[in-house]
């Protein structure tokens, strides 16, 4: 195509290194119209992407991809370092079903050196891989690329602590564009705040390092002495940097958009040949009009015009209802407030912070999910009624708070489980398909599966008023299913439909919709299936399992990984009451399923009506 005409003939990847600075911006542009163009389509992470263009072009014009790596904390911002590391031709398939990852995969190309998608844990992985180099002789680096964000995570700082006594060659580029996700939050971003404005210090000492190493014969030696000093220096002028009190040299703050100034800064960052913090300040959404004003909105996006910036969204989805439901409930009891880890609008909150917030009501913990769910707990104790909104994939992160600060003293806490079970484009890294399976785990949870709006507002009530532990209601990412009238369907803790057979279809949340269409798929081949619905899938209640003891054959639908599932669970109790007839679970065997639309993962796992319908008809009838 003529508008990528430097992009389309850069020989890939090392091509970068061979462009004048002008051809760079040229480049620059056309990354850009290229990320536009495609995610206008695709949809995608968008705001993000446009902020860290001339970032990745300095990186790839100073570093040597692959024997220098770079690791991309979280990884959604990676799209450019694919264009410029080969996979220019296979963009246009990016987050499609055999396309490319929206994220950093190894076994996508050796370009990428670690796999990506939740947030903070770029410095570990790159302070183990420049541990890995420096035992086996490699002289080259070891660069991680993290924004602002997720410095507000503890495993960075665990990390840094780590990697700042190795003396290895790695370099941490902090991508401050003030944001991340949602806007950053906390005393780190103070902080970063305040090293934006305040470099008089850090020019200062970068010229008297200068002058010092032109000294002949001793110049060296005097730095390294006035180096060993020099922290009361510091104290003169300015506070004691975060980073040099972990063992990195400092550098920064930077203009992540001047390609000439990140590449005298990174190549700085190089000679040192130690721990070095390049601190970038970057636009989100730089280049775009729309995402530059609201970068929040535009940072995952699933296609938008681009003209008008309108995004491709849809009018209702479990999160919006969530939060509207959530602002009624707060406005009745002023015990309730909320809690995100910098997922403020992703998971629907955006209205009960703009009412609650300036009542503090309402806590954006940042990247700390660990904490959120202890912090709840604490709330608890004091005796509000925390709810915390959260990603299942992020979920993961707090299961031992769960278990040890929540359970064991039966806090009553709610969790909002956003993005439960198969998620789609965000592949492997995004699935929500282990929550029921560990949450049913800890003794005193009680979980709830909606399938329905009317289903969440009935969890919803249960979860605050007669719940007296912790509570997790689990929804999928979009909307409602669709529910037939004639079913007579009624929220509850369960549902059962007869239509007088002896096999009994068992399912639970947004499969519910294929266990349906496959009963009616044996309907119309003359054979007779019930349907059993479960809300409340742990403890699952002791009613279900008396009703389903009375048929021949079960056949549970669980949209959620096999071991340790609520399909198992269900097992496990009908053993209990001595249950004689044929039971099967059809759930998810490999939960690492990669980036396709929610409809092509049910057909790959075998939860379609058409395979669930399939199924029943050769084992049972």
């Amino acid at each position: 195509m003529a508008k990528y005409n430097l992009l389309n003939r850069l020989e890939l990847p090392g091509g970068v290194k061979r462009l004048n600075p002008e051809q760079q911006k040229i480049l620059c542009w056309e990354i850009r119209q290229k990320l536009l163009h495609t995610l206008s389509e695709n949809g995608g992470h968008l705001a993000s992407n446009l902020g860290v263009v001339e970032l990745t072009v300095a990186l790839h014009t100073v570093f040597d991809v692959p024997r220098d790596a770079i690791v991309w904390d979280v990884g959604h911002q990676c799209y450019a370092h694919k264009m410029l590391t080969g996979r220019l031709g296979a963009f246009s398939t990016i987050r499609r079903e055999g396309g490319l990852s929206g994220f950093p995969r190894p076994g996508e190309s050796g370009c990428d050196a670690f796999i990506a998608g939740h947030a903070s844990t770029s410095i570990s992985a790159a302070c183990g891989l420049a541990t890995a180099k420096a035992l086996s002789g490699d002289r080259h680096h070891v660069v991680a690329v993290v924004g602002d964000g997720a410095f507000t995570g503890g495993m960075i700082y665990e990390a840094l602590n780590n990697a700042g006594r190795t003396g290895n060659r790695l370099i941490v580029v902090l991508n401050d564009n003030d944001m991340s996700i949602s806007k950053s939050v906390g005393s780190l971003a103070r902080y970063l705040a305040s090293k934006r404005t305040s470099e008089g210090y850090l020019n200062l000492k970068n010229r008297v390092e200068d002058a010092l190493k032109k000294i002949p014969v001793v110049g060296r030696e005097l730095r390294d002495v006035i180096s060993d000093s020099k922290a009361a220096f510091r104290q003169l002028l300015y506070h004691s940097n975060l980073f040099e009190d972990f063992g990195f040299d400092y550098l920064g703050p930077v203009d992540g958009h001047d390609i000439p100034a990140l590449v005298q800064a990174l190549r700085r960052a190089k000679e040192l040949e130690k721990p070095v913090v390049l601190h970038v300040n970057t636009v989100k959404g730089k280049g775009y009009a729309f995402a530059e004003k609201n970068p929040a909105r535009y940072h995952g996006v699933g296609g938008f015009d681009r003209a008008s910036g309108r995004l491709k969204v849809p009018s209702e989805s479990f999160s919006s209802v969530f939060g509207r439901e959530l602002v009624l409930r707060a406005r009745r009891d002023h015990k309730i407030c909320a809690i995100t880890a910098a997922m403020e609008e992703g998971t629907g909150l955006s209205a009960f912070a703009a009412e609650f917030g300036p009542k503090n009501r309402f806590f954006d913990v940042g990247i700390a999910e660990e904490h959120a769910v202890t912090f709840a707990c604490g709330l608890a104790a004091g005796g509000m009624k925390p709810v915390f909104a959260v990603y299942s994939t992020f979920l993961q992160r707090g299961f031992d708070q769960i278990i040890h600060d929540a359970s064991i003293e039966r806090q009553h806490i709610v969790l909002a489980v956003d993005r439960a079970g198969i998620v789609g484009e965000d592949g492997e890294t995004h699935q929500g398909l282990f929550d029921a399976a560990f949450l049913s785990e800890i003794p005193g949870v009680t979980v709830y599966s909606p399938a329905t709006y009317g289903d969440l507002r009935y969890a919803l009530d249960q979860a605050f008023d007669c719940c007296d532990g912790v509570a997790a209601v689990r929804y999928p990412r979009g909307g409602e299913i669709p529910m037939d009238e004639r079913l007579g369907y009624r929220p509850g803790e369960w549902f059962h439909h007869r239509s007088g057979g002896q096999t009994l279809i068992v399912s639970y949340g947004r499969a519910f919709g294929e266990a349906y269409g496959a009963m009616e798929l044996l309907a119309s081949e003359g054979k007779k299936a019930d349907l059993l619905k479960l809300h409340r899938i742990s403890p699952i209640p002791d009613a279900c399992v008396q009703l389903a003891k009375k048929y021949r054959a079960i056949y549970f639908v669980e949209e959620g990984v096999r071991q340790g599932g609520i399909g198992e669970h269900f097992l496990d109790a009908l053993s209990r009451v001595r249950y004689r007839g044929r039971m099967t679970i059809g759930a998810v065997e490999n939960p690492f399923i990669p980036a396709m639309p929610a409809d092509s993962a049910f057909r790959r796992c075998g939860l379609d009506a058409q395979t669930v319908a399939r199924a029943i008809s050769v084992l049972y009838f």
